[in-house]
């Protein structure tokens, strides 16, 4: 099989970019008509479980169930980091680490390599209109 050459493989990859993000737009619009009406029905659903002062109700086509969903955010990092250090509270943040911070870090700091690290890196590739 013959390679194609730079020009014509850049004008397909743009092609077909375009395509899938043409492509995603159309299925984020109609997934937000299918959030919206969920919304509604779930508000409805909502209501007649308070009216009934119920946590579940059973119909033939499935079971509603009320729960209590709890979201916690901080709008005070510095303290919440102050806070998280006194009370050795390590556990109150999530298991990720900041991609971007870390690799600064790193750049500064080449000879402190935090112990577990795992570091992947690959060439990928980026094609630009002209």
């Amino acid at each position: 099989m013959e390679q194609m050459s730079a020009e014509k493989l850049a004008n397909i990859y743009i092609k077909i970019r375009d395509a899938k993000q043409a492509e995603e737009e159309k299925m984020k619009a109609k997934l937000a008509e299918f959030q919206e009406q969920l919304d509604l029905i779930s508000d409805q659903l909502l209501e007649l479980c308070k009216n009934q002062n119920a946590s579940s109700i059973k119909t033939d086509s499935g079971t509603i169930i009320r729960k209590l969903s709890t979201r916690y955010w901080s709008t005070d990092w510095e303290s919440m980091h102050q806070f998280i250090k006194e009370n050795d509270a390590l556990g109150l943040l999530e298991q990720r680490i900041h991609q971007a911070n870390m690799k600064q870090f790193l750049e500064e700091n080449p000879e402190l390599i935090p112990p577990g690290v795992q570091v992947d890196r690959k060439y990928t590739v980026v094609v630009r209109r002209s």
